[in-house]
């Protein structure tokens, strides 16, 4: 039986600070816009 490695390259780094960079306003945009929503209708 072998044992699979799972190696992360450089550019899966970069992959994941990317998404970060994009992932985490768009969260905290979304998060607003709700709690601003709910307080319109609310």
């Amino acid at each position: 039986m072998s044992t699979a490695q799972t190696s992360v390259n450089p550019s899966t780094g970069k992959l994941v600070i990317a998404w970060a960079l994009v992932g985490v306003p768009l969260g905290y945009g979304v998060y607003e816009t709700l709690t601003r929503v709910a307080a319109l209708f609310g």
